[in-house]
């Protein structure tokens, strides 16, 4: 009989701020050869212990921030193609494969999905029209994107090159940018977005307050990254 290969790993970087609701689904739903990295951002209903229980490894950052999470989980991660998902319950983490596809391949620098709601509330009014607008500045600036998701996949090493300074909302935007501005072939794959998992709640599309934050930091990055070629 032939010998079976195992899957070549690929690290899952998961920041995290209160999703201990959420969590067992993600983690159990990865599939196989994806490895969690679930960075806690600060949790106080016991994400870390959670996380743990289910094989994650578990890594803290004290400073508050979308943008801080993400970068201690790719300086933690050890594999050469890295993915970022958020914990929230609302993406399918078994539609990864398909946006590792095209980098693993070497046909793209950076993978990125855009999110197609499969459920009532997955995607409030008040963020698509943020989501909207900031998109449509990007594409201006030669960015061929319709959202700026949360789920990515791209070579660890080359995104920490990029050299993103932001670390709060503003964060994927910035990134974004940068990439383009390097001249990163960019692809977009439709991927489902349904809503978050109960017992939790968006730090950005959970409410307007949280939306005109996000749009702050995203105008400040707008504002002091060059992103012309």
């Amino acid at each position: 009989m032939p010998t079976q290969i195992d899957p070549v790993p690929i690290d899952v970087v998961l920041p995290c701020l209160d999703e201990a609701a959420a969590l067992p689904h993600v983690l159990t739903a990865l599939p196989p050869g994806y490895r969690a990295i679930v960075v806690d951002n600060g949790s106080r209903d016991g994400s870390p212990q959670v996380a743990a229980r289910y094989g994650a490894r578990v890594v803290h950052e004290p400073r508050r921030g979308y943008g801080a999470a993400v970068h201690t989980g790719l300086e933690a991660a050890g594999t050469e193609l890295v993915c970022v998902l958020d914990a929230d319950g609302s993406f399918y983490p078994g539609e990864l494969p398909a946006l590792v596809a095209p980098v693993a391949a070497g046909a793209a620098d950076l993978a990125v999905g855009r999110r197609r709601p499969v459920g009532v509330g997955a995607w409030p009014w008040h963020a698509r029209v943020g989501n909207a607008l900031v998109a449509a500045l990007l594409r201006r600036r030669g960015v061929p994107l319709r959202d700026l998701s949360p789920i990515r996949v791209a070579r660890r090493e080359a995104l920490l090159a990029l050299g993103v300074t932001d670390r709060a909302f503003g964060y994927p935007l910035e990134l974004l940018i940068r990439a383009a501005a390097a001249g990163w072939r960019i692809h977009e794959l439709d991927v489902r977005y349904a809503p978050r998992a109960a017992g939790t709640r968006s730090k950005v599309s959970g409410s307007v307050r949280g939306t005109l934050r996000a749009t702050r930091d995203f105008a400040g990055v707008l504002r002091t990254v060059n992103g012309s070629r």
